[in-house]
């Protein structure tokens, strides 16, 4: 189907083309099926999330060091890093994306240790990848720590991680809690590995010594008081480290543990995500846990879970999405014209309200106000519950209606619990991080160990802008503190050509499209010049086949923005974006529609072919597979709403 106009009459939409409304309604029904077919038992929708080969190359790396005996689930992620394996050699973070020399020479190094000659042609091209990209000097700290386990890079070289810092009182500037909950998940048990500096021996063959450049590409010096200050703790640390200067090295060490102990439990592994469950497994390890020990089974067991077995491959995921993607599913299939009160959406809401957080987490440290509420991502992830999850479930359950009282009670008592602790996790500046109040401390991104570049956990355009359509769906208006707050927040982040930089998916069409949408429901008037430069930008960007894209790159070089192969989750996003505005006409808004329309598959679902969500910006990425359905049929659902 060709781009279809439309015009409008007395106030009205005509259809010129009547058949074009019948064909947006077999889209939306098409989708809507493929929802209900993959929707779970119990009532959830859960879709793969996908990330790039560190997550297989970590996970050899972390069952070679505890001797696992599985070698068959070791081959097969090997099989699976071999099939992603760049044609000009190495391995990126994103496809689309160029080779990035942490991800090749983890994914080299394990493919080595599992018997791949360096003379074979897919490792000699990687060896001269990594070369180009500077070789074993360029890789980043996680990375460094992990080939010093097994001998392939000194620890003095490596950043101190030490685990005294789990001593520091939360009113010490520097403490746990004033990093991003991601990374103190990470380092903590990271902070075990470096302190205990534990060795596995490997063959010669095994070894890295071809990587390691004679004349390496100096590192830029440390910029800024607070760099140099950092860069100077950092040697400091070392030298006392040198001369077995650590008298509170014990009790940090019991203390990283026991940490450790409580944030397993009422979770799927600390944080519910990969890289603190692999440290975890590790630091176990390094503590004398053996692999029989319960603690350390269960370890072992929420790692497996993570597993993908395909054919003779293997590949990690980063973590489960369940929440998330139950929740966008609600709206969309209700914003479709589903009913609010349809059984499948009924029961998809009882499993939400099951998921609701009871209990304080590490949030109650930086809000002591807060009570208890809200919902995490994953399936059990009780320390940590979001703002954007919650925001989302608020708003998908305010359009759910229970036919029982009972039922609708419990729902509003849930949202109203929910609703009270996000307004205590409001942000001095109006608006809202992820996890954690005011985590915004700049000066920690200096850290030799924060190039992983998620630190900290400031207010982002994505979230609050979520956050005033979630107030919006509750009966809020302009006028309440909150959201006046927070749009101002969301129009101080505009960027000059009418954009905003998305944090949580990918860029600034994710970011432009959630700040009009915000903005629209909570009431400004989006006629506005500055918000039509945000429409302008979004016609400016289409590509030549009526989609839109844009790969990570964006986040590298901001002269990439909105720059990238169409995709069905980034159409749809742009479209939202332009709807928001109040254009449902233009030629622009009808080639994305016909976009959509024409790359639906016949089971009603859509796929990405590039990755459009956002783990850490620079660092890693991934492509939620559910993104490209329930978006797409979200768009449809609001474009045949606004007609």
């Amino acid at each position: 189907m060709k781009a279809t106009m439309w015009k409008a009459s007395d106030s009205k939409h005509t259809l010129i083309e009547k058949d074009l409304s019948e064909e947006i309604r077999r889209g939306i029904g098409a989708a809507q099926d493929y929802l209900m077919q993959i929707q779970r038992e119990d009532g959830h929708w859960c879709g793969e999330l996908e990330g790039d080969t560190i997550l297989e190359s970590e996970y050899i790396l972390a069952m070679y060091f505890i001797s696992s005996a599985n070698e068959e689930r070791l081959h097969q992620a090997a099989n699976y890093i071999r099939q992603k394996t760049l044609p000009e050699g190495g391995w990126t973070n994103y496809p689309g994306g160029p080779p990035d020399v942490s991800s090749s020479i983890k994914a080299y190094f394990v493919l080595k240790l599992l018997g791949d000659h360096p003379s074979l042609p897919h490792m000699k091209k990687a060896q001269r990848v990594i070369r180009d990209l500077g070789g074993l000097q360029a890789v980043n700290s996680f990375t460094r720590i992990y080939l010093a386990l097994f001998g392939q890079y000194p620890w003095d070289l490596c950043p101190a991680v030490p685990p005294e810092i789990a001593l520091l009182p939360s009113w010490f500037p520097i403490n746990l809690y004033e990093m991003s909950s991601w990374s103190r998940a990470i380092l903590v048990p990271l902070s075990v590995i470096w302190a205990l500096k534990p060795h596995v021996s490997i063959s010669e063959q095994a070894c890295l010594s071809e990587l390691w450049l004679d004349e390496p590409v100096q590192p830029q010096p440390a910029r800024g008081f607070w760099g140099r200050f950092f860069t100077m703790t950092d040697k400091t640390l070392k030298l006392l480290e040198r001369y077995q200067w650590t008298p509170w090295r014990a009790k940090a060490l019991q203390a990283s543990e026991q940490w450790m102990m409580d944030h397993f439990q009422n979770s799927h592994g600390i944080g519910a995500i990969f890289p603190p469950i692999i440290n975890s497994i590790i630091a176990l390890r390094c503590l004398g846990y053996s692999n029989d020990h319960p603690l350390m089974q269960s370890q072992i067991r929420e790692l497996e879970k993570l597993e993908i077995k395909e054919g003779n491959t293997l590949r990690l995921a980063p973590c489960f999405s369940p929440v998330w993607d139950t929740v966008l599913a609600i709206v969309a299939q209700v914003e479709s014209a589903l009913p609010p009160d349809h059984p499948a959406l009924l029961k998809a809401a009882e499993w939400v309200l099951s998921k609701e957080v009871k209990a304080t987490g590490d949030w109650k440290v930086k809000n002591p106000e807060g009570e208890p509420g809200g919902w995490y991502f994953e399936y059990a992830n009780e320390f940590y519950p979001d703002t954007d999850d919650t925001f989302q479930v608020l708003t998908a359950l305010s359009k759910i209606q229970f036919p029982e009282k009972a039922s609708q009670r419990r729902k509003q008592e849930a949202m109203e619990r929910a609703l009270r602790w996000l307004l205590t996790m409001q942000n001095r500046d109006g608006g809202w991080g992820s996890f954690d109040r005011d985590c915004d401390k700049q000066c920690l991104t200096q850290i030799p160990f924060a190039d992983h570049n998620a630190m900290i956990d400031p207010s982002t355009t994505d979230i609050t802008a979520r956050g005033l359509e979630t107030l919006a769906a509750l009966g809020f208006n302009r006028e309440h503190p909150a959201a006046q707050r927070a749009i101002a927040y969301v129009l101080k982040e505009q960027e000059s050509d009418g954009s905003w930089f998305g944090r949580w998916g990918c860029n600034y069409i994710y970011g432009t499209w959630l700040a009009l949408r915000g903005l629209e429901c909570i009431g400004l008037d989006l006629t506005e010049e500055r918000f039509q430069a945000a429409a302008r930008w979004l016609r400016g960007i289409q590509n030549p086949d009526g989609g839109w894209g844009e790969l990570p790159r964006s986040y590298d070089s901001p002269e990439y923005k909105g720059q990238g192969p169409s995709t069905p989750s980034q159409t749809a996003w742009a479209l939202m974006g332009l709807m928001s505005t109040g254009d449902f006409e233009s030629s622009t808004v009808q080639g994305g529609i016909d976009y959509l329309l024409d790359t639906q598959h016949p089971d009603g679902s859509w796929r990405d072919d590039y990755w459009t969500g956002t783990g850490f910006p620079r660092v890693f990425y991934l492509r939620y597979h559910l993104y490209a359905t329930y978006f797409p049929l979200l768009a449809l659902g609001l474009f045949q709403k606004g007609l």
